[in-house]
């Protein structure tokens, strides 16, 4: 998508010394472009469109007679007729952008309704040619008499050109606004209107309304807008968010794309001998699949050792965090600005419901496409839709046979647990939490059982519903199964950690199922294993260090070489300034629990005291309070070493 926006038109005016040849062909060359357009659907001008390519052909008729018959001559070619045609190619630049705008992928309706506009820019940009021509000077470039004619001819066609929108963008823009009126009413629109409105602009497809309303969305976050463009823009939302879910929902097309978009990055790049880059975990895959070439060039490898490419991961993150920050600023503020748009939300929502209960299978997948993507839209969406009923059906379409359907209702639930009201209702209805561990564990496919890990996150932050996800067999081996699972990405792993992380949290009554499970060795493992990234060590040594509050967490962790690996992390430079946070108060843990055997293991390692420290004058993450308090019982506990009659604590094998 351009950075222009649109109805802006930010032409360049040639240079001075522009030689009349170069001139001559460039303006050929934007007319050509502008004569492409007739190829396109025009949603709104059509009169005004037609005009101007009739204005263009003539003045291809003028240039290309000046190209034949005076540019061997161009050393005498008068100055007033240069600066003439060049402000002639401003106006073609601001007039290529027009078109463009007129034609644009997803501003259709958007340009619809600013009709009145866009016809005011057609009849200053047409009356602007009459001023170019008014100041060329006819009797001095000596052209045929057919040719100046015709010049005088585009000259009092332009003049007092008058641009008006067509009769049928009239029409049009009536029913839209209509339409509005019937939403604030909560009333349902005639579908054959609407569907005029949409035949009018040229949106016929599912597809059409999805980037209709990425657009508008884009405009509605654009800053300075005045209340009564928010509030039109919102309602032109809420419309076209209609006619997608509710008009055109039956004309998706199975090739179309209805998947939500994921963010896919290199969380941990490795170079390879060939000097080619990939993530640690794929390029660790294919080495464990039997491989000993490079992916890229099909090269036998002398060594598997992976280096880490620092450069590219920094790049990689800094690129990350910017698109985050764009999609969070296109996001915050999808919430209605108006009565139209919120009255056409619940009518949506009521739509959906009914489908999922009264449709048939064709109409019940594709409903649940729409709830998945309006349930991940806004808050407004997701409360809409636990009010209408939605969550009920969805709860029970988990136990479908059909992979699709259960897919697509767990990835609504998911969303749908981030409400209030949404999480009272999935813990309230029979069963419901249960059968999201089911799906946790038997879920038809990978995505579904992501998703309900991600969904038990969210359920768990409610404190009683932590406990009985806490008592349900199989919730916490089923998402540890996620964790140690070679098949599942980093964003699956990272998923089920922080939900075992809210349970433990959430509800101290789970710290010995957590334990029970086999959590500390599946979890040393993995933040041992190379094909873990960066963000899993973090979340790893997160719930370990969690674990070790507790002293019998404490001596699992110890007995399974958890203090040293916490050390060797925390002296290297390969790892975040949150997985060092991790590490320290893992490691404060442990000394608080284990007493003198811990702290006088630790103190055994001369790296330590430089990592501490390292992490105190950094103060990342708010890890320097922890690193602090570290420090100064590793100082305490070796005075009092020197000190006479010093007594070692209870023994724990520490390292």
């Amino acid at each position: 998508m351009s950075d222009r926006r649109n109805l802006t038109f930010p032409a360049v005016h040639p240079c001075e010394s522009i030689s009349i040849i170069t001139l001559i062909n460039s303006l050929l060359q934007l007319a050509g472009k502008i004569i492409s357009f007739k190829l396109k659907h025009f949603s709104t001008n059509k009169g005004n469109v037609k005009e101007t390519f009739r204005h263009i052909h003539n003045l291809i008729a003028i240039f290309q007679e000046i190209r034949v018959s005076k540019l061997p001559a161009c050393h005498s070619f008068p100055r007033s007729a240069i600066i003439s045609l060049s402000e002639l190619h401003v106006i073609f630049q601001k007039l290529k952008f027009l078109l463009q705008d007129c034609t644009r992928e997803g501003a259709k309706l958007y340009m619809l309704i600013n009709s009145d506009q866009v016809s005011s820019h057609f009849q200053v940009l047409t009356r602007s040619i009459s001023t170019c021509l008014d100041t060329f000077p006819v009797g001095s470039v000596d052209l045929p008499e057919e040719v100046n004619e015709l010049i005088y001819l585009i000259i009092r066609q332009t003049r007092k050109y008058e641009a008006r929108p067509d009769r049928e963008d009239k029409r049009a823009i009536d029913s839209v606004y209509w339409i509005f009126n019937l939403f604030e009413n909560r009333i349902k629109p005639n579908r054959d209107e609407v569907l005029r409105v949409l035949d009018h602009i040229g949106v016929r497809t599912w597809s059409d309304c999805v980037k209709e309303i990425a657009f508008i969305q884009e405009e509605i976050t654009i800053e300075n807008k005045d209340k009564n463009e928010v509030e039109l823009l919102s309602s032109l939302m809420g419309f076209i968010c209609y006619c997608r879910c509710v008009i055109l929902l039956q004309r998706i097309h199975e090739d179309e794309d209805t998947k939500e978009e994921d963010d896919v990055i290199m969380n941990d790049p490795v170079v390879l001998e060939t000097n080619h880059t990939y993530d640690r975990s794929s390029i660790a895959k294919w080495f464990s699949a039997g491989n000993i070439t490079c992916p890229k060039t099909g090269k036998n490898l002398i060594s598997t050792v992976l280096v880490g490419n620092v450069s590219v991961k920094q790049l990689v993150h800094s690129y990350f965090k910017q698109d985050i920050d764009k999609k969070s600023k296109k996001k915050k503020s999808i919430v209605p600005e108006s009565l139209a748009a919120e009255e056409a939300g619940k009518l949506i929502a009521d739509f959906l419901a009914g489908e999922l209960i009264n449709g048939g299978a064709k109409e019940m997948v594709k409903a649940l496409v729409e709830i998945r993507i309006l349930t991940k839209t806004s808050s407004f969406n997701r409360s809409r839709l636990v009010e209408s009923g939605a969550l009920e059906s969805l709860m029970k379409l988990l136990r479908s046979g059909d992979p699709t359907i259960q897919e697509n209702a767990m990835a609504a639930i998911l969303n749908l647990s981030k409400d209030i009201a949404g999480k009272v209702r999935i813990g309230g209805s029979c069963g419901g939490l249960e059968m999201i561990v089911e799906v946790l564990n038997e879920g038809e496919r990978r995505e579904s059982k992501q998703d309900a890990a991600a969904a038990i996150f969210y359920l768990s932050s409610h404190g009683d519903y932590s406990r009985v996800i806490g008592e349900i067999p199989g919730s916490i081996p089923g998402l540890l199964t996620i964790v140690k699972g070679c098949e599942y990405g980093d964003s699956a792993k990272r998923n089920a950690l922080i939900a075992i992380r809210s349970l433990l949290i959430q509800q101290s009554d789970n710290h010995w199922r957590v334990l029970a499970a086999g959590a500390v060795s599946v979890l040393l493992d993995l933040v041992r294993s190379g094909e873990a990234g960066d963000g899993v060590k973090a979340d790893s040594i997160a719930i370990i260090a969690k674990i070790a509050e507790c002293p019998d967490g404490m001596i699992a962790v110890l007995r399974r070489g958890g203090l040293k690996l916490a050390v060797k992390i925390l002296d290297s430079s390969e790892v975040s300034p949150a997985t060092k946070q991790h590490c320290v108060v893992l490691l404060l843990n442990l000394c608080v629990n284990g007493g003198c055997d811990v702290v006088g293991a630790l103190v055994k390692d001369p790296s330590i005291m430089g990592s501490l420290y390292t992490v105190l004058s950094n103060g990342e993450c708010g890890g320097g309070r922890k690193a602090c308090a570290l420090i100064k019982m590793i100082h305490e506990f070796q005075e009092r070493k020197t000190e006479p009659g010093f007594e070692r604590g209870r023994f724990v094998h520490a390292w």
